[in-house]
């Protein structure tokens, strides 16, 4: 799955050209998102503040065209970003496909714009495609109010006629929260800055969700520049992902910041474990100053587990990167014959015991900290299942289980959906696990870098996890977009990510059939008129006269224009025909 990627130059001014044209047609696709949003957005029941405006609340009442909207604003997001691929990992069907690396990439500079340009209409949308928003709040609010959000809900707690409450989703309504003090922290300080300003709360979310984006824009590309991973290419395929956009910015998943802590702690350590100074003082024990960066590594890390708990599992292979330059080896501990097994592997089991025992301490402390510092306490340990009770058809074992009671039924054997679930999770949580061990014996054989296979370890997690939602596809994808070159990985981890942004539909409740058939037909056909506006030139009089393809043997007058996924080099400003370097460049490119 990994191949070293060699820097390559940078883009010629025909293709800066299309590359500016790509983010233009990105950022109408985020436009026409905040404009479907004002009426297919996450809105809250109370406190919607376009409510009554005649225009801004104009969507709202217009369900079928706000659908339309926001749904050719994703699909041409997501389309934006499959072009763009062509500056960062080259044309699908050419580069990628053959597992060959692009002649030319975009830079690091025009990469972060047009994040920032997509990113900027969606930053003012209203929550989209989830409303578990509201019940941040809702938590957060208990906390604020001294309570304690691990034992009571939002009704509870709150009253079926607060503000927030009123929001939250039926299924959550009363239930405690699944999230770590150290989320719940903050969002008590939102809660207290804000009080029941709801739109005040959201947006203050919103930049907290912000703060984990930036986290990833700063640790990915050093992370896939420590794994000789073209640092642009790790942000084309994490950052600039349109679940990031749409489900961790949009959505304001508490995701975001869990990622960003994680990773930002990763490249802490591994700045600390690649580096050749000493992680501790000689001849005492107390950390070096790189130790201590390793250190502040790990805090950080352990923090993000008190965001959400699945980034502890990162923390496993920071250990075993530490294991390593301990001197500890699979192979020691493996082929040692038994009558001298401890000599030859004495090494590796007291470098595992070490690494181990450091991280587990700085865990405990950090752990407890948070959880007694914030006030919340540990009640977090016992509500982490709460989200078992989603059948998410993107989880393996939810979905066999689901599938098998509807065959049940048909069968006339009686509906045992819930008997199965309860035993096809706990058999796929005990498979993960033992591939996740796997994964960690191949980090310490150095068959795998930690960091991949981290995101490994993460995928396998995912498939195998009770319950699934679409962002939760992220933790894999952008640990491994800092390691992962491989043409299979990079066209899965594409089409996936592309496919699942277009899928999760943002309706409502009381959409009808008929309406969600109008606006997806709508949708392609406002998307098509926006392709042929931004990407088809009308041919000059030259192009016109030319020779057809096949009375043209050597190709030196045909039509050279391409399709537009393809993003070949073309002059996307002149209607004229194109100069013979440009001519010359597109037959290399052909």
């Amino acid at each position: 799955m990994h191949d070293r990627e060699p820097e390559v130059g940078p883009l010629r001014p025909a293709e800066n050209r299309d590359l500016a044209r790509i983010r233009i047609f990105g950022a109408v696709g985020s436009i026409l998102i905040l404009v479907g949003s004002l009426g297919t957005g996450a809105v809250p029941v109370l406190q919607n503040p376009i409510a009554g405006m005649r225009l801004l609340s104009l969507p709202s009442r217009m369900w079928t065209t706000a659908l339309t909207l926001s749904i050719s604003g994703t699909i041409i997001l997501v389309l934006a970003w499959l072009m763009l691929g062509r500056f960062a990992v080259g044309r699908l069907t050419v580069e990628v496909a053959a597992g060959r690396r692009p002649e030319r990439r975009m830079t690091r500079r025009q990469a972060d714009r047009t994040l920032l340009v997509w990113l900027a209409p969606i930053v003012v949308a209203p929550p989209l495609l989830s409303k578990d928003i509201y019940s941040y709040l809702a938590q957060s609010a208990i906390a604020a109010k001294g309570m304690d959000p691990y034992v009571i809900s939002p009704v509870r707690g709150l009253g079926v006629d607060h503000v927030f409450t009123r929001s939250v989703p039926n299924l959550w309504r009363d239930t405690p929260a699944p999230y770590g003090p150290l989320f719940l922290w903050l969002g008590k300080g939102i809660t207290n800055l804000t009080g029941d300003d709801l739109s005040a709360a959201i947006l203050l979310h919103r930049v907290v969700a912000l703060a984990g984006v930036a986290l990833i824009v700063w640790a990915l590309p050093r992370l896939a520049r420590r794994c000789g991973v073209s640092p642009v290419a790790a942000l084309w395929l994490g950052a600039m992902n349109p679940l990031l956009i749409l489900h961790l910015v949009g959505g304001i998943h508490n995701e975001a910041l869990m990622l960003g802590m994680m990773l930002a702690g990763i490249e802490l350590c591994f700045r600390a474990l690649d580096s050749p100074n000493r992680l501790r003082r000689v001849p005492s024990w107390l950390p070096s100053p790189t130790g201590w960066l390793f250190l502040a590594g790990v805090v950080v890390i352990a923090a993000s587990s008190m965001v959400k708990i699945a980034s502890l599992l990162a923390l496993g292979f920071v250990g075993i990167g530490l294991a390593r330059r301990w001197g500890a080896t699979l192979p020691a501990l493996r082929h040692a014959p038994r009558s001298q097994w401890w000599v030859r592997s004495r090494q590796s089991v007291i470098a595992l015991a070490g690494a181990a025992g450091v991280l587990f301490a700085v865990l405990a402390v950090v752990v407890v900290g948070i959880c007694v510092g914030t006030g919340l306490g540990f009640g977090w340990t016992k509500t982490l299942s709460t989200g078992d009770v989603v059948r998410s058809w993107m989880s393996m074992p939810t979905l066999l289980g689901v599938t098998g009671g509807r065959v049940g039924v048909l069968l006339g054997l009686g509906d045992h959906t819930q008997a199965m679930l309860d035993v096809a999770r706990p058999i796929g949580q005990l498979i993960a696990a033992v591939f996740i061990v796997r994964w960690l014996l191949a980090a310490l054989a150095g068959r795998l870098h930690p960091l991949g296979a981290l995101g490994i370890a993460m995928a396998t997690f995912v498939v195998f996890f009770p319950f699934v939602q679409a962002w939760y596809l992220l933790w894999a994808i952008i640990p491994l977009a800092a390691w992962a070159t491989g043409r299979w990985f990079r066209l899965v981890a594409i089409a996936v990510s592309a496919v699942i942004a277009v899928v999760v539909l943002p309706t409502g409740a009381g959409t009808r059939g008929f309406q969600l058939a109008e606006a997806i037909v709508a949708s392609i056909l406002l998307t098509a008129v926006l392709v042929a506006l931004f990407f088809e030139r009308p041919r000059s009089r030259r192009d016109r006269n030319a020779p057809a393809p096949d009375d043209d043997p050597t190709g030196e007058h045909g039509d050279h224009r391409t399709d537009p996924l393809d993003t070949a080099s073309y002059d996307a400003t002149s209607s004229t025909a194109p100069s013979d370097r440009v001519v010359a460049a597109d037959q290399r490119v052909r």
